[in-house]
C-alpha cells in the first residue's frame, strides 16, 4: 500500500515489493532530504501509479521516482514508463540488482531512464546521495511548475457534469470531483453563492466558478489554448485523433507551420479506448489516454500548435488558400489541410435512450465512468473492439458486466485476442442475436428492455449503467458542396475519385489527385473519415504522416 497522498512539500517517490528494502530507501532519502521533500514509499507498482495521479489530481510536484527492477504484477520498467505519463517532468532511476543491469541499459531507451543504481547503496554518502544531489538540482533547474486543479461540483446523474468530467479527463486537465451532495461540495456551491440547482460548478485555479460552462469557455479558463497565434499556416489539421495527431507530429517536425483544430479533445475515439493492445511497440498494451496523451506532447514539442474545442463549420477555397471556419465566425487558413475528423458513435434508436443520455446511457465513456460501476451490474451495447475493450475495462471494479451483440458471434467483428480475453473473464457474459428495445428510468437510467432478434422474446432487466459503442457517422456534414463524400458521408480521395479514368468535377489540374488527396487540390484527408479506410489506430496514423508527404509535395508544386 502506499502511503496516504496530502498536498505538502514537493515529492521524492521510491517503490520496493520488498518490505525491508522499501523501508531502507525511504530511511536513507529521510535522513537527507526529509527536511525539504516529502518521502512517498509504495510496495507496488499498481499501488505507487495511484499515489501519482492523487499527486497529480492535487497539483503536486514530484521531483524523482526511484523503482525497483524486480516486482510482480508490474517490475520496474513497466511502472515508470506509465509514470512517465502522469509525471514526464519527474527525473526516474531504476534500483536494480548487477545481474539486471542488460535490462536497466535498456530502460534508458524504452522510458528515458535517468539513472540506474545497483543495490546495496551502501554507504548512501558515496553511492545515493550524489546521485540524488545532481537529479534533484536537474529537477530544479528544468519546466516544473505545477499544474493547479481544477474543481468540479456536480451530481452523480447530471449529463451536464458528466460531460464535463469527460471533457477535463479527455484533454488531461487535473481535477478534483466533489459530489454537490456531500460536506464538501455543499461548501464550494456555498462560496460561489450558489444552491446546487444548476450543476456543474467548476471552480478554476484561480478561483472563478463558472457554472454549466460551455466547452469553450471552459477551455479557456482551464489553460488550453482555443485561439491561433496566427491567421496563416502551411499546414491546418482539422481533428486531433490519431490520424490528426500523425500529421501534426510529421507536419512540425518537417517545419511546416501547422496548426491542428480539435473540437473536443485530442486522442478521439482511441483515446476513449482502455487499452490497445494490437498496436505496434506496445507488447503489454497501452491505453488510449496514454498513446494519444503522448502524441499530444510530441506534436507541441515540434511546435506544432494545437487548438481545442473549435468547432469546425467550412471550408472555402480562394486562390492558393485554403480557408478553414469555425462556429464563433472566425476563421484560419493554409497552403494545405488535412482533414481527420473520424468519426462519433452511433446513438441507440432505443426508446428512452436520448433522454437519460448522461444519466446513466453514456456513449465511449467507460474510463470516467467506471470508477462509479464499482460493484454495479453494467450492460455494454456492440459487437466491435471498441465495445470489448470497454466490456474488459468495466469488469475490473463492476460485479458484472453483459455484452450485448446483435449479431450472432463476436468474431465477425472483434479481434480475436479480445474474443478470447471476453470469454476467460469471469465477470463478462455475452449475450449475442439481443438488441436494447428501450431504456427505462426517472432522471437516471434503472431498468432495460432486451430483445432476442430471433425469438421475438423480451426481457426487462435492472441496472443503472449502459454503455454504447453501436458503430460510428463520419462528422463531415460540414464540408458539403465543397469536398466529395460517399452515401455514408465518408470522404473520397485519390483512386476512389477516378473509378473511370476522369478527373473529378472541377479538378483543373493536369495530373490526377494524390492517392490522399480530395477532390479540392491541397486538401487531404487521413484516418477514420476516408471512404474505405482500415478503422485501425495504426493505419490512421500512416495515413497522417502519409498525408503530410503528399502535402509537401503538393506545396512543391504549387
Amino acid at each position: 500500500m502506499a502511503q496516504a497522498v496530502e498536498p505538502t512539500r514537493t515529492v521524492i517517490m521510491t517503490v520496493d515489493d520488498d518490505p525491508g528494502v522499501s523501508r531502507a530507501v525511504a530511511r536513507d532519502l529521510r535522513r537527507r532530504y526529509g527536511a525539504s521533500y516529502r518521502i512517498v514509499r509504495a510496495e507496488s507498482g499498481e499501488s505507487a501509479l495511484d499515489a501519482l495521479r492523487e499527486l497529480k489530481l492535487r497539483g503536486d510536484l514530484v521531483a524523482v521516482i526511484l523503482a525497483d527492477y524486480r516486482m510482480p504484477q508490474m517490475n520496474g520498467i513497466e511502472f515508470l514508463e506509465q509514470a512517465l505519463d502522469v509525471y514526464p517532468g519527474a527525473r526516474r532511476v531504476l534500483l536494480t540488482a548487477y545481474a539486471d543491469t542488460n535490462a536497466a541499459i535498456d530502460a534508458i531507451n524504452v522510458v528515458d531512464l535517468d539513472h540506474y543504481l545497483l543495490k546495496p547503496w551502501d554507504p548512501p554518502e558515496e553511492k545515493l546521495y550524489p546521485v540524488l544531489d545532481d537529479l534533484l538540482q536537474a529537477w530544479r533547474c528544468s519546466d516544473y511548475r505545477p499544474v493547479p486543479s481544477t474543481k468540479v461540483v456536480g451530481h452523480r446523474w447530471s449529463a451536464r457534469s458528466s460531460q464535463v468530467r469527460e471533457f477535463l479527463a479527455r484533454n488531461q486537465v487535473p481535477y478534483r470531483w466533489y459530489s454537490s451532495d456531500e460536506p464538501e461540495g455543499r461548501r464550494l456551491l456555498a462560496a460561489a453563492g450558489q444552491d446546487g440547482q444548476r450543476l456543474p460548478l467548476v471552480v478554476t485555479p484561480d478561483g472563478t466558478p463558472l457554472l454549466e460552462p460551455e466547452a469553450p469557455e471552459l477551455a479557456a479558463h482551464v489553460g488550453l489554448a482555443t485561439t491561433p497565434a496566427a491567421d496563416f499556416y502551411d499546414l491546418v489539421v482539422v481533428g486531433g485523433g490519431p490520424a490528426g495527431l500523425g500529421a501534426a507530429v510529421y507536419g512540425a517536425s518537417e517545419g511546416l507551420r501547422t496548426v491542428l483544430v480539435e473540437r473536443s479533445a485530442t486522442g478521439g475515439q482511441a483515446g476513449q479506448s482502455s487499452r490497445i493492445e494490437n498496436y505496434l511497440g506496445f507488447p503489454d498494451g497501452v491505453s488510449g489516454a496514454q498513446l494519444t496523451g503522448r502524441a499530444r506532447r510530441q506534436a507541441a514539442r515540434f511546435g506544432a500548435e494545437i487548438l481545442t474545442a473549435r468547432e469546425v463549420t467550412g471550408l472555402e477555397v480562394s486562390g492558393a488558400a485554403r480557408t478553414v471556419r469555425f462556429s464563433d465566425g472566425s476563421a484560419v487558413a493554409a497552403h494545405s489541410v488535412i482533414l481527420a475528423t473520424g468519426v462519433s458513435y452511433r446513438q441507440l434508436p432505443a426508446a428512452g435512450a436520448r433522454e437519460l443520455t448522461g444519466c446513466g446511457v453514456f456513449y465511449g465513456s467507460a474510463l470516467t465512468e467506471a470508477p462509479s460501476c464499482q460493484g454495479q451490474d453494467v450492460y455494454v451495447v456492440g459487437g466491435a473492439n471498441s465495445a470489448g475493450q470497454a466490456a474488459m475495462y468495466l469488469a475490473r471494479g463492476a460485479k458484472s458486466v453483459t455484452l450485448l451483440a446483435r449479431g450472432s458471434s463476436l468474431s465477425a467483428s472483434m479481434s480475436y485476442y479480445l474474443v478470447q480475453q471476453i470469454e476467460e473473464a469471469p465477470n463478462i457474459s455475452v449475450r449475442t442475436g439481443t438488441v436494447v428495445e428501450a431504456a427505462h428510468g426517472s432522471g437516471h437510467l434503472e431498468k432495460l428492455t432486451l430483445r432476442d432478434t430471433e425469438s421475438g422474446r423480451s426481457e426487462l432487466v435492472d441496472t443503472q449503467w449502459m454503455f454504447v459503442f453501436i458503430g460510428a457517422a463520419p462528422l463531415t456534414d460540414w464540408l458539403d458542396g465543397t469536398v466529395l463524400r460517399d452515401g455514408h458521408g465518408f470522404i473520397l480521395a485519390g483512386p476512389d475519385l477516378t473509378p473511370d479514368g476522369r478527373p473529378p468535377p472541377g479538378w483543373e489540374l493536369d495530373r490526377p489527385p494524390y492517392h490522399l488527396e480530395t477532390n479540392v487540390p491541397g486538401v487531404f484527408v487521413a484516418g477514420d473519415a476516408r471512404a474505405e479506410s482500415a478503422k485501425r489506430v495504426a493505419s490512421a496514423v500512416g495515413e497522417g504522416a502519409m498525408a503530410v508527404m503528399l502535402a509537401h509535395r503538393y506545396l512543391e508544386q504549387s
